[in-house]
């Protein structure tokens, strides 16, 4: 089996990358969400790969999602930026997100940080606030681990967001005067938005925010061993909250405006984590 061909494994395609950036060996990994792309400016010593030449990694079909990974440093953390994400909805495939995952876990990362751009069901927490995941609710029914053979694929999710993480999180945000709620993470199939009804539904399950991406991802990397760390964007509030009609525009346009913020975040974010590395040494 020889790197580039479609049946490349993740320690194939992982090794090619290596030696075409140079050895950099990333230890943490970022998934850039809807209009996040700006936060792939702060990745230095930058090394940039498409999707496209690199072995199953999926075809991306919606605007916002670049297709690149970055390998690089980020504040003194070495780090690969998944710039753009594939979702359930484009081919009904819960594990389209497999192997790009599974790559970045050959490539050394034990760490990987989520962000997304969601719906809020909760009216204190509009448009342009920052959700810290603390946990999620499956609506789909269906899971990225189907298939899978062994019995790791009966995966406990009791903590699948880090509390350590998230206290990195909190206490980057607090240096930078951000306010950073916490909350559960509703998974939705997409790509129609929600009903009325079904976010009534969500709230009454105990949700805080709704979105088509994410979980599968979480799942995946927690299978894979990575300690995962996820962030929502809140770009509007969810169906049947307020008068705005929903669409994939309003919310590029409200993640491009806040993607700032994420990047400073995320920014500080890996600042501590290359010194608690450090330290740890």
């Amino acid at each position: 089996m020889t790197p580039g061909s479609p049946q490349s494994t993740a320690l194939d395609v992982a090794a090619g990358v290596r030696a075409r950036s140079g050895g950099i060996r990333p230890r943490a990994a970022i998934v850039l969400g809807s209009g996040l792309g700006l936060v792939a400016e702060a990745v230095e010593q930058a090394k940039t790969f498409s999707y496209d030449e690199l072995p199953g990694f999926p075809s991306l079909g919606v605007a916002g999602h670049a297709g690149r990974l970055i390998v690089g440093e980020i504040a003194g953390l070495p780090v690969a930026v998944l710039q753009g994400r594939a979702h359930y909805y484009e081919q009904g495939k819960a594990d389209i997100m497999k192997q790009p995952l599974r790559v970045l876990a050959a490539l050394g990362c034990n760490t990987l940080l989520l962000t997304n751009a969601a719906g809020s069901l909760r009216a204190e927490a509009g448009p342009g606030s920052l959700m810290l995941i603390a946990d999620h609710i499956n609506f789909t029914g269906v899971s990225p681990l189907f298939g899978e053979r062994d019995d790791r694929r009966f995966l406990d999710l009791v903590e699948a967001y880090d509390p350590a993480l998230r206290a990195t999180f909190q206490a980057a945000a607090a240096s930078l005067g951000l306010t950073l709620r916490e909350g559960v993470y509703l998974w939705t199939s997409g790509p129609n938005f929600e009903t009325p009804a079904e976010v009534r539904a969500a709230r009454l399950l105990g949700a805080d925010a709704v979105g088509m991406s994410t979980v599968p991802e979480v799942i995946l990397a927690r299978h894979a061993g990575l300690r995962v760390g996820a962030l929502s964007l809140i770009t509007n509030l969810a169906a049947g909250m307020s008068d705005a009609a929903l669409s994939h525009a309003q919310t590029l346009a409200l993640a491009t405006q806040a993607a700032e913020d994420v990047k400073r975040l995320l920014v500080a974010v890996c600042r501590r984590l290359a010194t608690e590395k450090e330290a740890a040494a």
